[in-house]
């Protein structure tokens, strides 16, 4: 970690950005900072990280402008101790943004480069997943981005103006799964944590055992559109347990990121816009709501 702050400034504001070291994440990391919010940039990458707030130094931040400190989402001895961190430093936390994510998908080289006539072949074609890349996916983007909310809810809740944003994507909408009874699970604002991992330990048991090509519970690849889907239902919850927080889902579009292979279509900085838009956003706009940009739609 870099340039601990020993003081709490009661007129700023503090924020923590998953997933911060490169791509949407860094980019949401140095609009919140422009806008005057200290931002605490985590990385499961330790060394990427440091690098991260260090290209940062170059747009002006100073150490107490922008901060790096180790995440794993996945562990939780990591996340304790972001939370002692920041609990020590600033003693409360402002916006949390749960960024970190992974497609569940990876590239198969030989493929891309076996094609017809020695063409390189179109990388979508290259796409492979397998058990272990959606059980990771799962891992990090819903159980991640859950542990985080949980773990720092208590800080959180000590902030005037307390703010959750969940990264998330077109692909979470409910209407791209094809089982009704998940559907019915994630759809419902008052489902426990309990009956949210229903519908993944069943998925996973569904693929792990093949079933999921016969039955059509969900499109193949799908990890990122379950996991995805599953974290927005567990904001809408969260949303609905503590009215005091303002809780929201964000599609920041399709980002040219690491993420879509550079496939996408609008940059990491209008991708950022809408999810810093989120969480500034004024005291009476809407919680428990997902954004497309900067559009509410229906989950």
């Amino acid at each position: 970690m870099a340039g601990a702050i020993n003081a709490t400034d009661a007129s700023k504001r503090y924020a923590v950005v998953t997933g911060g070291n490169k791509g949407i994440g860094f980019e949401i990391c140095r609009q919140l900072a422009c806008d005057g919010v200290t931002v605490v940039l985590t990385a499961r990458n330790e060394q990427k990280g440091i690098e991260a707030v260090e290209n940062l130094r170059a747009f002006g931040f100073s150490d107490g402008d922008v901060l790096f400190h180790h995440l794993d989402v996945t562990n939780p001895s990591t996340v304790s101790s972001l939370f002692h961190f920041v609990k020590t430093n600033f003693g409360r936390l402002d916006i949390l943004v749960n960024n970190a994510g992974v497609n569940g998908l990876a590239i198969d080289e030989n493929v891309l480069k076996s094609s017809e006539g020695g063409e390189v072949a179109n990388w979508f074609n290259a796409l492979i997943h397998s058990y272990e890349l959606t059980a990771e996916c799962i891992q990090i983007n819903y159980y991640g981005s859950k542990r985080m909310s949980e773990a720092f809810l208590p800080l959180l809740q000590l902030s005037k103006s307390p703010r959750i944003v969940y990264v998330s994507s077109a692909e979470a909408k409910l209407e791209k799964l094809h089982d009704e009874w998940a559907k019915g699970i994630l759809n419902n604002v008052e489902s426990p944590p309990e009956k949210l991992d229903e519908v993944l330990n069943k998925y996973l048991e569904d693929y792990k055992n093949g079933r999921l090509q016969h039955i059509g519970r969900f499109p193949i690849p799908s990890a990122y559109t379950v996991s995805k889907a599953t974290m927005n239902a567990y904001a809408r919850t969260i949303a609905h347990k503590y009215p005091s927080l303002q809780v929201n889902c964000v599609n920041p579009g399709f980002v040219k990121t690491d993420l879509t292979y550079n496939s996408g279509e609008i940059t990491v900085e209008e991708g950022a816009q809408s999810v810093v838009r989120v969480a500034l956003q004024p005291e009476d706009e809407p919680s428990g709501v997902f954004f497309d940009r900067q559009e509410i739609i229906s989950f």
